[in-house]
């Protein structure tokens, strides 16, 4: 009875012990797996030739349209208007030498005969002081036989009466202008902007009768920032200043104009650190042609003007350049090489390389993560090959090494 119990119960374990020396066996005689590398292929990049190409910059910015010429018009004789032309109203154009306004002439037209009747019996007293002093010469010279002495010609007395003729002439000249400045006329060609004056009002001396603008050149003004201010040409620097398109929105539509830059206020603002230029424009009004709509004054425009400095840069997109201003290249054994380059301008989209980039490089221009000199890439089209074969063959070694240890421990 407890032999049959104990076989019962021993057999489990002569199982188990059988299992375990099978499995021990099977685990000591079976063969370990075949090594195989691990290829990893180049990473893939995109890349193009480059070649540099004549560079004209355009610069941009904005300003409001001004008035080369703004005039108040100030009345230089006291006098009562009688008359206003018609174009003297404002928003009126006029034309250089236009009568504007009429002050009253009839007092001056009077001083103007006064002075006129001066001229004349001063003149007249002249010519008869010139003959008293032929007369005098002749008497001196039929009774004495030596000089006669000035006094004796009668020439301070002549000498008076120059003078005089010469104050009368000063004083129909005054009285000339003054009747001439009772008319207020244009300076220039412009446009009235205001006016101060009305029939029949009395105006003094020095009042202000009207402010107008020269409508013959207009002129906008730039903000430029120092670093813009390189790539512009300005008439003085150059032979001519560069050309600037102007546009701006009129009833809806887009309006553009044409004018030059011409100067610099040549000083730094201290608020905004930019410098001024200035860009006319030639008849903005189209008063001597009509060809475009009017650039009004107080006009608000966009500028865009160009260099005529063409400089040969190599222009690649924006997103090549790396913070640090480096730029990633393939050489011709298709390793990365990370260039330094010297950058002339940024915009939004593209970026000008002045040097740093031999012509013909190939410039990477997909995105690479964590580059580094001497990092394996490929191009499309070309064989797969191992990112980094050194470093595979540095892992199979490593491996059978490991593999002859453990066998010398067992």
């Amino acid at each position: 009875m407890k032999n049959s119990m104990l076989m019962k119960s021993g057999i489990p374990l002569i199982i188990l012990l059988v299992a375990f020396i099978a499995a021990t066996v099977m685990i000591k005689s079976r063969k370990p797996p075949e090594q195989v590398p691990v290829e990893i292929p180049a990473f893939l990049v995109d890349a193009k030739e480059v070649f540099a190409e004549p560079v004209s910059f355009i610069v941009k910015s904005q300003g409001n349209v001004v008035p080369r010429n703004k005039t108040a018009l100030s009345a230089q004789v006291n006098g009562q208007v009688v008359s206003l032309s018609d174009v003297f109203i404002a928003g009126g154009t006029f034309k250089k030498g236009d009568v504007l306004a009429t002050l009253e002439q009839d007092d001056y037209r009077t001083d103007l005969k006064l002075a006129e009747a001066e001229l004349a019996q001063a003149q007249a007293a002249l010519q008869e002081e010139i003959a008293r002093g032929k007369v005098a010469e002749q008497e001196w010279r039929s009774v004495r036989n030596v000089a006669p002495p000035e006094l004796g010609l009668r020439k301070p007395q002549l000498a008076k009466e120059q003078a005089n003729v010469k104050a009368a002439e000063a004083n129909y000249e005054r009285a000339k202008r003054n009747l001439a400045r009772t008319q207020i006329t244009a300076p220039y060609n412009g446009i009235v902007v205001e006016r101060n004056i009305d029939l029949g009002q009395y105006v003094a001396m020095g009042s202000v009768l009207g402010t107008v603008y020269s409508t013959d050149t207009a002129e906008v003004r730039l903000p430029i920032t120092d670093k813009d201010l390189m790539f512009i040409n300005i008439a003085g620097q150059s032979n001519e200043g560069a050309p600037v398109l102007l546009t701006a929105s009129v009833g809806g539509l887009k309006r553009t104009w044409e004018g030059k830059l011409v100067r610099s206020e040549g000083i730094l603002d201290t608020g905004s650190r930019v410098v001024y230029a200035i860009v006319e424009v030639k008849d903005p009004y189209n008063l001597q042609s009509s060809y475009n709509a009017p650039l009004r004054f107080g006009q608000f425009v966009e500028a865009e003007i160009t260099s005529r400095q063409n400089e040969e840069l190599l222009v690649l997109p924006r997103s090549i350049l790396r913070l640090d201003n480096t730029v990633l290249t393939v050489n011709d054994n298709r390793e990365i090489e990370i260039k330094p380059v010297e950058v002339a301008r940024t915009t939004a989209k593209d970026v000008f390389i002045r040097s740093g980039i031999n012509e013909g490089s190939l410039v990477v221009t997909s995105a690479v993560p964590n580059p580094y000199n001497g990092m394996k890439v490929r191009l499309p089209g070309d064989e797969p090959v191992l990112a980094d074969t050194a470093e595979a063959d540095t892992t199979d070694s490593t491996d059978s090494v490991e593999s002859e240890s453990s066998e010398g421990d067992n």
